[in-house]
C-alpha cells in the first residue's frame, strides 16, 4: 500500500483548516444538501466531504457511510489532496496505489472519485468524493466535470463557515478578514453606521464602496423587516452580547433601486474599546434557489442533448415498476459513432448526439422517458407497451429515422444504431434487471448485424452467465496452461499439396473437456486476458511451425489469428519479428488473420501495424469476407495479401446462386487487387472443382481435414492430401 505524501507546508495546511472550526463530532449542514444530491447525481451509496488531518481524517459531510478505518495512510482523499484536479479510480484491486488497502481488501472501496478542496490561499484542505463497493470504468469526463461543478458549491459553503467561525473570535483587519470573500458580509456599530461591507455586499445591493459613509445599516433592510432588526439589535447592546437572542435566519433587504431582496441572515457581535461592534453576513437565496435548480438539472438532465441522464432514468424505470405497471425498454447504440468522432473530431460527434436525442425526442409523448446513458447510447422507458409487434415497429421506426442523413459541418453522415428490448413485468420485475436485460439484447443486436432491433430472451441471460463464468475461469486457464492449439489444414486447390493451417485455439477445460472457441471467445475478447492468449499463440504457433518445416515440410506456412487487443499493446509488430528470429522462421512461413470487427476499427495503429508487418514479408488475409460491412475501398487501402471467404458462401456456391454470385466477385474482385484466395469450408469434391475452375488458390474444410491436434497434424503431413481424403 503506497501512503500518502504529507505537504511541505503541512504545519501551515492544518492552521488553515482550523480557521474553520469544523467538529469531527458534527457535520456541517450547509454541505449535507451537497453530498445528497452527489449521491443522487452519480447512482452512488457513499458520498462524502472529507478533511484531512494530521494523521486522521473526518466527515464534515457524508451520506451512506458506516463504520469505516479513518486513519490518514488508509484515506483515498488523502491521495486527492496531492492532486489539483479530480482523481478517479476505476477498479482500485488493479491500481498499484491502492490494491492492498484494507479499505480495498476488504470490497469497502472499489471505485472512488474525488475532487479536492482548498483554502482561499490554494492550501489543500480535504476532497468531495464519491465512492461505490462495485468498479466502474464508465465514469466520463462530463461526470468528471459535474464533480468539480460540485466541489466549487462545497468551497462557496465552506468559506462562508470559516467566515462565521472568525467572526466569533476576535477581528482581525477586515481586508483580510472578509474583503476576497464571495459572500456580503458588513460591519457596523451600535448606531447602525456602516463600518466596513465587502465588494461582494456592494455588488450585490448595488452600491458604491463610498456609499457606506452615507447609509446606515438599517437603510438596507426593508421597512417591514426593520423594526424587529432594531429591537434585536438594541437588546444585544443592552446585554453586550447576542447570547440568548432570537436570531433570524432570513431577512428581506432592499437595494439601491428599492428592489426587495431576499437574503439568509447571520449576526454577530463583538466589543471594542467598550462599544458593541456587529457584522452581518448576507447569504442572497436567489443564488441558492438558483444553485438549487442547477443542481437539480445536473442531476436529472444530460447536460449535452437535455434528455434524462442514466440516474434519472433508472429512477423513471423503478418508480414504474414499483407501481406495478407494465413498461418496454429500448436501448439504442449508434454503430460507428468512434470513428466519426475520431475523424471529425468532438464537436461533430457532439452534434450527432444532439439531433440523435431530437429524432428519438420525435417519436415519445409525455409518458415516455427518453434518456441518454452515456457516450452513444440512448434508453427509451415506455409505459403500458407490452405489444410485441408493437415495440419492434416502434423500435424499427426510430431506428430508421435515425439512419436518415444528418449534415453535420457541412458534411452528409449516415449514422446507423442497433436496439435492444426487453419487457416488464414478463421478463423482468425490478429496474436494473429490466435495463440489464435490453442491454444484453443490444450486444445481440450488435452482433448478429447492424440497424436492427433484438428482443431479450431468457437465453440471453444465460449466455451473458456463462461469458462471466469463463471470464473467471480464464484466468485460472492462462496460469495453469490449459490452452491449446489444434491445426486445419489448407490445400492448394490445384495440386492437392498442403501448403499450410490455420492454428485454432481450443479450452481443453478439465471438468468440461476440450471446448471451441464459441463457447469462450466472447468473455476472452473483451477481457483483459485476450492480449496475453494472443502473445502465447503467437509463440506456440511459430514453435509448431518451425518444427514441422525441420521434420520435411520446408515451405509450409502457419495462418495465426489476431485479437484486437493484441494491437492496443503497441508491440506487436516487434512480439511478431522476435517470435519468428526465437524460432528461427522466415516472415513469409507466418500469415496473420484479422477479421472484419478490427478492421472496421479504422484505427491507424492497426493500418500503421499491419503496413509494418507486410513490409516485413508476412502475410495478412481478411478473415471471413463478405459477411459485415467491409466496404471495397478496404481492398485496395489495407496492407492485405489473401481474402479468405466464408463458408456461408461457400457452402452454398452449388445450390444458391446469390451465394455463386458472391463467390464469383469475390475472387475476380481478389485478382483485380493481386490478392490471393482461400475459400473456407470446402466439405465435397463438388465444390472443390467449382473452386479450383474457378481459379480459387487454396481451400480449407472437412474435406481435407478437421482441426487436430498436433501430433495427429503431423502424421496428416506424413500421409499427404490424395491418401488422406481416400
Amino acid at each position: 500500500m503506497k501512503c500518502p505524501a504529507i505537504f511541505p507546508n503541512e504545519a501551515e495546511r492544518l492552521r488553515a483548516l482550523a480557521s474553520y472550526g469544523l467538529s469531527e463530532q458534527q457535520s456541517l449542514q450547509s454541505l449535507e444538501p451537497v453530498v445528497q444530491i452527489a449521491a443522487r447525481m452519480f447512482d452512488m451509496p457513499v458520498s462524502a466531504v472529507n478533511m484531512i488531518g494530521n494523521d486522521h481524517v473526518f466527515f464534515a459531510a457524508s451520506v451512506g457511510v458506516g463504520e469505516v478505518d479513518m486513519r490518514r495512510d488508509v484515506s483515498f482523499c488523502a491521495h486527492a489532496i496531492n492532486q489539483q484536479a479530480a482523481m478517479i479510480i476505476p477498479d482500485a484491486r488493479l491500481d498499484e496505489r491502492f490494491h492492498d488497502n484494507p479499505l480495498v481488501v476488504s470490497n469497502a472501496i472499489l471505485f472512488y472519485a474525488g475532487v479536492p478542496l482548498h483554502s482561499p490561499e490554494g492550501l489543500a484542505l480535504g476532497a468531495l468524493c464519491i465512492i461505490d463497493d462495485k468498479p466502474h470504468h464508465d465514469f466520463s469526463t462530463e461526470d468528471c466535470q459535474r464533480l468539480t461543478e460540485l466541489a466549487k458549491m462545497v468551497g462557496d459553503r465552506l468559506e462562508l463557515q470559516r467566515i462565521k467561525f472568525n467572526s466569533e473570535k476576535a477581528r482581525p483587519d477586515f481586508e483580510n478578514y472578509a474583503a476576497g470573500s464571495s459572500t456580503p458580509v458588513i460591519w457596523f456599530d451600535e448606531k447602525r453606521r456602516i463600518l466596513e461591507w465587502n465588494e461582494a455586499a456592494v455588488k450585490t445591493l448595488g452600491y458604491e464602496r463610498y456609499d457606506k459613509n452615507v447609509l446606515l445599516f438599517d437603510k438596507l433592510i426593508a421597512p417591514a423587516d426593520r423594526p424587529a432588526l432594531n429591537q434585536l439589535i438594541n437588546q444585544a447592546i443592552n446585554a453586550g452580547s447576542l447570547e440568548g437572542l432570537a436570531i433570524p435566519t432570513e431577512i428581506n433587504g432592499v437595494d439601491q433601486g428599492a428592489q426587495e431582496l431576499h437574503f439568509g441572515f447571520s449576526l454577530f457581535c463583538w466589543k471594542q474599546a467598550g462599544q458593541i461592534k456587529f457584522e452581518a453576513i448576507l447569504k442572497d437565496l436567489r443564488a441558492d434557489q438558483r444553485e438549487k435548480e442547477l443542481l437539480e438539472q445536473q442531476a436529472n438532465r444530460d447536460s449535452l442533448t437535455g434528455l434524462a441522464n442514466r440516474a434519472r432514468f433508472y429512477r423513471a424505470v423503478e418508480e414504474t415498476l414499483i407501481a406495478s405497471a407494465t413498461a418496454t425498454v429500448f436501448i439504442f447504440d449508434l454503430d460507428g459513432f468512434k470513428d466519426i468522432n475520431d475523424t471529425l473530431g468532438h464537436r461533430a460527434g457532439d452534434d450527432i448526439l444532439r439531433e440523435v436525442a431530437r429524432r428519438l425526442s420525435a417519436h415519445t409523448n409525455t409518458s415516455f422517458t427518453l434518456s441518454r446513458m452515456g457516450s452513444d447510447e440512448f434508453a427509451l422507458l415506455a409505459p403500458g407497451l407490452t405489444d410485441t409487434q408493437r415495440a419492434i415497429r416502434m423500435a424499427m421506426d426510430m431506428l430508421n429515422q435515425i439512419s436518415q442523413p444528418l449534415n453535420i459541418l457541412g458534411q452528409l453522415l449516415r449514422i446507423t444504431a442497433s436496439c435492444g428490448l426487453a419487457f416488464a413485468p414478463a421478463q423482468a420485475q425490478e429496474a436494473m434487471e429490466l435495463v440489464g436485460d435490453a442491454d444484453l439484447a443490444l450486444f445481440k443486436a450488435k452482433n448478429s448485424g447492424r440497424g436492427q432491433p433484438f428482443l431479450f430472451t431468457p437465453e440471453l441471460r444465460a449466455e451473458a452467465l456463462a461469458r462471466r463464468r469463463y471470464g473467471l475461469e480464464l484466468h485460472r486457464a492462462v496460469d495453469e496452461g490449459e490452452f491449446i492449439l489444434f491445426y486445419q489444414p489448407q490445400i492448394q486447390l490445384d495440386t492437392g499439396v498442403v501448403s499450410g493451417a490455420e492454428a485454432l485455439l481450443r479450452w481443453n477445460h478439465p471438468k468440461r473437456g476440450i471446448l471451441t472457441p464459441a463457447a469462450f471467445l466472447p468473455a476472452l475478447e473483451s477481457g483483459p486476458l485476450a492480449a496475453t492468449v494472443g502473445s502465447w499463440i503467437i509463440n506456440e504457433a511459430c514453435g509448431q511451425a518451425a518444427y514441422w518445416r525441420r521434420l520435411g515440410a520446408p515451405h509450409f506456412r502457419m495462418g495465426i489469428n489476431l485479437f484486437g487487443a493484441q494491437f492496443r499493446s503497441g508491440e506487436l509488430v516487434d512480439e511478431i519479428m522476435e517470435a519468428l528470429d526465437r524460432h528461427g522462421l522466415p516472415p513469409a512461413a507466418l500469415e496473420l488473420e484479422v477479421t472484419e470487427n478490427i478492421v472496421l476499427e479504422n484505427d491507424e495503429v492497426i493500418f500503421t501495424d499491419l503496413q509494418r508487418l507486410k513490409d516485413h514479408g508476412l502475410g495478412i488475409a481478411f478473415d471471413d469476407f463478405g459477411t459485415g460491412y467491409a466496404s471495397l475501398s478496404l481492398l485496395k487501402s489495407y496492407p492485405l495479401t489473401r481474402i479468405k471467404i466464408d463458408q456461408s458462401f461457400v457452402q452454398g456456391m452449388l445450390a444458391s446462386k446469390r451465394d455463386a454470385a458472391v463467390v464469383g466477385a469475390i475472387l475476380d474482385m481478389a485478382q483485380g487487387f493481386n490478392l490471393e484466395t482461400i475459400a473456407e469450408g470446402i466439405e465435397t469434391d463438388a465444390i472443390h472443382t467449382c473452386l479450383m475452375n474457378e481459379k480459387c488458390n487454396e481451400g480449407q474444410g472437412y474435406l481435407y481435414g478437421k482441426p487436430m491436434p498436433a501430433l495427429q497434424f503431423e502424421q496428416f503431413l506424413g500421409l499427404g492430401y490424395t491418401q488422406a481424403i481416400a
